[in-house]
């Protein structure tokens, strides 16, 4: 059964995170719209793009700009308010705050005064994206924006590349195609849906291949932010245990200083033979080759 509608909302002394529309202004909840047009503040990435949306929501509320570059001096700001009874939302340009946006250090520091967050739920491009790529969903991996330098670029890509999970990307359109040109030089031809402009009248996706992307955005300048879903590396074959396979990895593993025992203890974890067998094949002789058939 759902709850009734929370009509006490926005209350006093609360910092709301709310979702706004990542394109398609009609994605915005009723909720979402109340909490707006009843806090006393609302602090925003953009005075100027947040003042749009509001004004087309037909919502007057007190606008404090909140980003990167002046949140040290905003916080204590915003908390003095919450502290003296106001009801404060923040939003973002897009999405949900705190998602590669401002916002994860002001809520730290409302907990840390013992202040009540609330999240009023909404777009997320990440979620977006990644449920209607076609690619496994059920576990995924979120680095949002990668270094915008090549070099760290490679390096965060490298770190990445054992990463089973479906990872999702943020990207500017400017620097697409360099990303899709590291993608495929370190981690290959993967499954790829590249998504723009979603929720908007031209939603695109891109794929379904690193290749096609680089393909299709090297004819095609891209616009607007993407969001990337990328195929998480194939899990690698089970190796094949045979007795040749077996000894020459225990003699490894006593090389490396284990003991008899503890070899066949630690190879009988990692390939599922008994202990007890690969204790034996130790001690066993290896067969000796068959002679040559006579001519």
């Amino acid at each position: 059964m759902q709850e009734p509608v929370q009509e006490h909302e926005p209350a006093a002394g609360v910092l709301y995170l709310v979702g706004t529309p990542i394109g398609n202004l009609d994605d915005l909840s009723p909720r979402a719209r109340r909490v707006l047009a009843g806090a006393d503040r609302i602090a925003c990435e953009d005075t100027r793009r947040s003042g749009l949306l509001l004004h087309h929501l037909g919502i007057r509320v007190p606008l404090l700009s909140f980003h990167q570059h002046n949140q040290a001096a905003r916080i204590p700001q915003l908390l003095g308010a919450l502290a003296a009874g106001q009801a404060v939302a923040l939003i973002s340009d897009a999405g949900l705050p705190g998602v590669s946006d401002p916002g994860q250090e002001l809520v730290a520091a409302v907990r840390a005064a013992g202040r009540q967050v609330i999240c009023i739920p909404g777009p997320s491009a990440v979620t977006t994206a990644l449920v209607s790529s076609g690619l496994p969903c059920g576990r995924f991996c979120f680095e949002g924006f990668l270094p915008p330098k090549g070099a760290a670029r490679r390096q965060r890509l490298r770190e990445l590349a054992g990463e089973e999970r479906t990872i999702v990307l943020f990207e500017a359109p400017h620097r697409l195609v360099a990303l899709l040109e590291d993608l495929m030089a370190v981690l290959g031809d993967r499954p790829l849906q590249v998504a723009r402009e979603l929720t908007k009248r031209h939603e695109e996706q891109v794929g379904p291949s690193v290749s096609a992307a680089l393909e299709h955005f090297g004819r095609t300048p891209p616009q607007g932010e993407c969001t990337l879903v990328l195929g998480g590396a194939p899990r690698a074959a089970a190796p094949v245990w045979d007795d040749g396979a077996l000894r020459r990895e225990l003699k490894d593993l006593v090389d490396d200083g284990l003991s008899n025992r503890e070899a066949a203890r630690t190879l009988a974890e990692r390939s599922g033979h008994s202990r007890r067998a690969l204790y034996a094949l130790l001690h066993r002789e290896p067969a000796e080759p068959a002679p040559p058939a006579a001519p």
